[in-house]
């Protein structure tokens, strides 16, 4: 596999992350270690990285745009304004919050 190759819309990228409010408390993770220890852990749950499809609005906006022009293999940490998460205002329980995500990208699909 060429590891030159970088996300791109249309793509299917499949990575591994850690979400997080601004003050560091974990709400959302990937990764079985990471929600043991942040104590998010379900064993119902699939410990497996997300697929996503560029482009085609599965995932919030900032974070679809963070994974523009990654590799794989390669990590990266966003900070997600409201406005490109869950919206300023609204009824979801994370309109307002400025969102943290690690990323690491673990394949890509063309």
């Amino acid at each position: 596999m060429s590891t030159d190759l970088h996300a791109q819309k249309g793509d299917t990228v499949n990575v591994h992350y850690i979400g997080k409010y601004v003050g560091g408390k974990v709400f959302d993770t990937s990764i079985e270690s990471e929600a043991r220890k942040s104590g998010l852990y379900s064993p119902a749950r699939d410990y497996k990285p997300l697929q996503v499809k560029l482009g085609g609005g599965q995932v919030i906006q900032g974070f679809e745009e963070a994974l523009l022009g990654m590799g794989v293999n390669e990590e990266k940490e966003v900070t997600i304004p409201p406005e490109k998460a869950y919206g300023k205002t609204g009824r979801h329980p994370m309109a307002g919050k400025t969102l943290v995500f690690k990323l690491r990208v673990t394949n890509i699909k063309r």
